[in-house]
């Protein structure tokens, strides 16, 4: 299966660079937060998370660690799922509930 392409993509508000995909119907906003220092990572997650509309499109960042406090704040309107990757970062993916 080829890589999707990934084109960049506005967050308003945001300091990281945020990219978009479609991958099986999915449209995908992916950012990398693993240099950063908190609350960078959260705030950045916040605001995208606002561009998460429907059931479609999903939010997917990666973390130095497993954000558990991020969790706590989205948990009623987004659900997630986090898998630990080779290099130790987490890779968290949110979707509207």
């Amino acid at each position: 299966m080829s890589s999707p392409i990934k084109t960049p993509f506005e967050v308003p508000g945001a300091t990281l660079e945020f990219f978009t995909y479609k991958q099986d119907g999915i449209t995908y906003i992916e950012y990398d937060a693993t240099e950063c220092t908190p609350p960078e990572p959260m705030v950045n997650t916040i605001y995208a998370l606002k561009m998460i509309n429907d059931k479609n499109t999903r939010l997917v960042g990666r973390f130095f660690h497993e954000p558990f406090p991020l969790y706590e704040r989205v948990k009623e309107a987004f659900s997630y799922s986090a898998k630990e990757l080779e290099t130790g970062d987490f890779e968290v993916v949110f979707r509207k509930k």
